[in-house]
Order: structure tokens, then sequence, then C-alpha cells
């Protein structure tokens, strides 16, 4: 049965998945009172022009527990999506420790908090394809019952938040639903490769910049839409079953080298392209190929959107940023 919601919570919504989500439920389900925590300000300014009034924010840390109870216990919400967190990978070699603390305490006083104010939201914890690490061919596609195995700090906090989130709806009886996201095209993710190299592209395009520096282009990965992917979030709210974890992402996959490629001849501009040894991270990921069955056989989701569209797409929305 599909659930409907009246007041949902976004954790991490002025963060780049957490403002295009606020910005998909609005304009797809307007009844939808949306509330959303943030600590650093990312794209506030751009929700408040467009959604001011349909829009309530609160400045937290969610690593100060107290007042995260406050303000849960003012919205009552019936839905949260919890993507708090620091997402980026390279950094996190350099700060492991404040990675984790951060990363894991947020989630953890999340759950914690609606474990004592004694109410049942949904939660769909917004976790990521990263904590499955490097796999092995033999583990392609990659099915959500293979071993974590994270390779950055980043993703052992992001592996430890999803233990925490099957230990409050295993013990405590938290509706959890998680959801492991492999890439999706996110214009407003700067430290993402195709961000990265879009934004390079135009800056060439407009001689502002003369060599497109990069990283492995050899690592392999699937990839969706912007579209397809806060789809995916919200149906995982609405068809998504209690206590499972679902991989979501593309069927098809493609070298970092492909989509680079398909960029420039987008483009249609000539490029000198150079290697820069701090765009590697000491371990990289690669074959991050999902396999969507389950997610697709409970909630009826599949991507919609070609992967040029995609590529256009975060071309056209980076030139109008």
């Amino acid at each position: 049965m599909k659930r409907n919601f009246k007041k949902c919570f976004i954790t991490g919504i002025t963060g780049a998945g957490g403002s295009y989500l606020a910005e998909f439920i609005l304009k797809q389900n307007k009844s939808v009172k949306i509330f959303g925590s943030y600590r650093s300000k990312g794209n506030i300014s751009l929700l408040k022009k467009k959604y001011n009034k349909k829009i309530k924010f609160f400045k937290i840390d969610l690593n100060n527990y107290k007042k995260l109870k406050i303000i849960l216990k003012k919205i009552r919400p019936d839905l949260i999506f919890n993507f708090a967190s620091n997402p980026d990978v390279r950094l996190s070699f350099d700060f492991p420790r404040e990675f984790i603390n951060n990363n894991f305490n947020s989630s953890f006083n999340l759950f914690e908090s609606v474990r004592t104010l004694n109410f049942k939201p949904l939660i769909i914890h917004c976790s990521t394809s990263e904590v499955y690490g490097s796999v092995s061919k033999k583990d392609v596609p990659i099915k959500e019952n293979l071993k974590m195995c994270p390779v950055s700090p980043y993703a052992l906090s992001k592996a430890y938040q999803d233990m925490a989130a099957q230990m409050y709806n295993n013990i405590y009886g938290l509706k959890i639903i998680i959801t492991r996201m492999f890439t999706y095209i996110n214009p407003r993710r700067n430290n993402l490769f195709q961000s990265a190299f879009a934004k390079q592209i135009l800056e060439i395009k407009e001689n502002k910049k003369k060599i497109l520096n990069h990283g492995n282009l050899n690592s392999i990965r699937s990839f969706i839409s912007l579209n397809d992917a806060m789809r995916a979030y919200w149906m995982a709210a609405t068809n998504g079953k209690i206590g499972k974890i679902y991989n979501i992402g593309g069927t098809n996959s493609h070298t970092v080298k492909h989509i680079l490629n398909k960029l420039i001849k987008i483009s249609e501009i000539k490029v000198r392209k150079k290697v820069k040894k701090k765009l590697i991270r000491i371990k990289d990921v690669t074959l991050q190929i999902p396999d969507t069955k389950l997610f697709t056989k409970d909630t009826g989701w599949k991507p919609n959107e070609s992967l040029d569209f995609a590529l256009k797409d975060l071309l056209q929305k980076i030139k109008n940023n």
C-alpha cells in the first residue's frame, strides 16, 4: 500500500542531495510540509529564494543531541530523510577522526532522539554504495547482502551509520529503510568528478581555463540522472518495505573516462587533459554496479532518463548556476 505523508523533515537540507529532494517533493507533492536542518549554508539562499514560505529551516549541528530532540518534538514529522553527512571522500583521508565522529554521531543522535521521543516516523536513511568498497568481478552486480568493506574514512562512517540504522530497526522497532545510492548526476556536488569535469569544460569553452585536470579515469560505475535519483528516494518512502536495504543506481556501466569523453563531445570543443595527483584517492573504488531488482520489485522504480540527457542537463544546470 502506498504511503502518504503530511510532514517531512530532511537532515542536511542545504546539501546537494537534500536540497534537490526538497525541491522534488514540493513540485510533486504540494500537500507535504517540508522542514529541514542544516549546519552550513550550502544551497540555503537558492531554496529560500524559491521556497522561503514553504520550507521551515533549522540551523543545527546534529551532534547537539538536546537541540535536535527539541526540534523533533516540536515538528513530530511522519517522514524523515537522513542526508546529514560530510560526503567529501578525498578529504576524509586527511581527517578520518573528524569524519567518523561527525557522520556517525549525527545519525546516532537522530535515531536515539526518535526512540526516546516515542513517536514512529518513517526514516529513509540515505546511505551510499561506497560502503561496499572495491569489489571483485564475481560480486558484480552488487547485491544488498554483499559484505560491507569500506576503503575510505567517509565510507567507514557511512557503514557505521548503516549498522546503527539496522540495530535501531531490529532492537527498538524504529521504522527505517536504508537506501544505498550509487552514482547519480548531481550538479550541486562540486567535488564529484562529473560535476568537476562539466565545470572545467565550460570554463575552457569560455577561455577561462586551458587544461582540464582529472584523477583516475579507469573506475567503472553505473549512472542515473538527478531526476531518477530524487524519484527513487521518494518511492522508497511511499512504497519501500520497512527494514529493507535497497541498492539504487543505473543498469549500464561506464568508465569515468567514457563520461568525460561524452561531456567533451556534447560540448563540441577540443580539451587538453592532465592527471593531477591530488585528485587521485589513496584507495579508489571500482565496479560500482548495482543489482536493483529488489528495489524495482518492491517499489516499481526504474530509471527513465538516458545518460546523454543527464549529462546535457548537468552542463546546462552548471552553466546557469
